[in-house]
């Protein structure tokens, strides 16, 4: 089973880097583009022998404890098999 984590800034938390990378893509032409946010994800292997309902737990817990913080980030979980 994998399991991906996508963790991204909250809205109201300021983005340097997807302005940077908006701005880069208006100079090279883009400009409809208005808005960038840019965020990161990371696909965890999990163990056989792991229930689906553990590993739910597990990966949720590791979430929002260790991959993101929750005071400025937020996160989504998809289990991809």
């Amino acid at each position: 089973m994998t399991a991906r984590v996508f963790v991204s800034l909250k809205s109201t938390v300021l983005d340097p880097q997807g302005e940077t990378i908006r701005a880069a893509l208006q100079g090279l032409g883009y400009p409809a583009i208005a808005d960038v946010r840019q965020g990161k994800f990371f696909d965890i292997a999990i163990g056989a022998g792991v229930s689906a309902e553990q590993a739910r737990r597990d990966i949720e817990t590791i979430a929002h404890e260790v991959l993101a913080n929750p005071v400025i980030e937020e996160y989504r979980v998809e289990f991809l098999d």
